[in-house]
């Protein structure tokens, strides 16, 4: 079933079985509240099981560029396309969100990005891979982020 995100009143919708549920929810949120302002889009998730698509898109990505094979189970999945700009979007149990930024026309803004939850580790498949840097949200508490270009035509 459908989730319409909800970035005023935060909520765990979808997410309870992950430790850091609240912070999650919170980052997820945040995502909604960007798409929102920045396009007018509005952001709606779905169980992992029902966006399998989403959720194999976002791992042949992750396999094909380097190797990389997310060990936690996905609870939520979006995607969309917005000004030219397909989005896909995998939350995981873990806390960790994987996102595929690709530009339908211009191959130069095609990105893999992670953000991990307040208070998760960093998951062992990443860990020796990327640095991750801090942004503050209020939504989300302090949010560690990290990305990779794409090469490849997905």
């Amino acid at each position: 079933m459908a989730y319409v995100v909800d970035f005023v009143n935060v909520s765990t919708v979808g997410l309870e079985s992950s430790p850091v549920a609240d912070a999650l929810a919170g980052l997820r949120a945040n995502e909604a509240r960007y798409f929102k302002n920045k396009y007018d889009h509005v952001f709606t998730t779905y169980p992992a099981d029902e966006a399998t698509e989403t959720v194999d898109y976002v791992s042949k990505v992750l396999k094909d560029e380097r190797e990389i094979a997310i060990a936690s189970p996905p609870l939520e999945a979006t995607t969309f396309e917005v000004d030219g700009i397909r989005m896909a979007y995998v939350f995981y149990e873990s806390g960790l969100s994987i996102n595929v930024m690709y530009t339908l026309a211009d191959a130069k803004k095609r990105a893999v990005g992670f953000k991990l939850s307040d208070g998760m580790d960093v998951p062992e498949e990443l860990a020796d891979r990327f640095k991750f840097a801090r942004q503050k949200s209020k939504l989300a508490g302090t949010i560690r982020g990290s990305f990779f270009v794409v090469k490849g035509e997905y």
